[in-house]
């Protein structure tokens, strides 16, 4: 019950500072605003990759990546990206799950803008894709940032998984937090 308190609390932050926040596909024409976020190191602390050091490098990742990725929104204020967020599908046995993840710049952080975002995926997810049957998220263990972002958008803290993946050179253990299809209520 606190945690759908909070959810309506940092939803309505949002939405009274941010009337215009959407998502829609990220395209090329977009590779400047994506730069802001792709090539900051505080942006990409946490994140798999480096930051990018080149629009040529950014331009080429929306075109090969990007663009034909199955479910990567852009995050816009007033129709202008300020982050992205993804949901990677599986396939054979694992169709069922689906990983979210997602990026905004600095400049944007503790705005409720990512919760919000968050919570658009879920109530569209598991409408576009009815196979779908939980949505989860891996976060580092020191981005308690990411961790409060998922709770308060109803995602569950399941646990910690220990040294899961190499990151930037070091063995990182990660939080595995999820939403199931029927958790949502509409």
């Amino acid at each position: 019950m606190e945690v759908t308190s909070v959810v309506q609390l940092d939803q309505t932050k949002a939405k009274d500072e941010y009337p215009n926040l959407s998502l829609r596909p990220l395209q090329v024409s977009d590779v400047d605003d994506f730069m802001v976020w792709a090539s900051d190191e505080k942006v990409t602390r946490f994140c798999t990759w480096e930051p990018y050091t080149n629009k040529e490098d950014g331009l080429n990742y929306i075109k090969n990546i990007v663009v034909p990725h199955p479910w990567l929104r852009a995050i816009c204020i007033d129709d202008r990206p300020v982050g992205a967020i993804s949901v990677s599908a599986n396939s054979g046995n694992d169709k069922c799950r689906g990983e979210l993840g997602y990026v905004l710049a600095f400049k944007y952080w503790g705005k409720g803008i990512v919760t919000r975002a968050v919570m658009m995926v879920v109530e569209t997810i598991f409408v576009e894709w009815p196979h779908l049957e939980r949505l989860e998220a891996l976060v580092d263990v020191e981005n308690v940032g990411s961790q409060r972002v998922l709770e308060k958008a109803g995602f569950q803290r399941e646990g910690v998984l220990r040294k899961y993946l190499i990151v930037k050179g070091r063995s990182r253990d990660r939080v595995m937090l999820s939403f199931l299809s029927t958790d949502y209520q509409s």
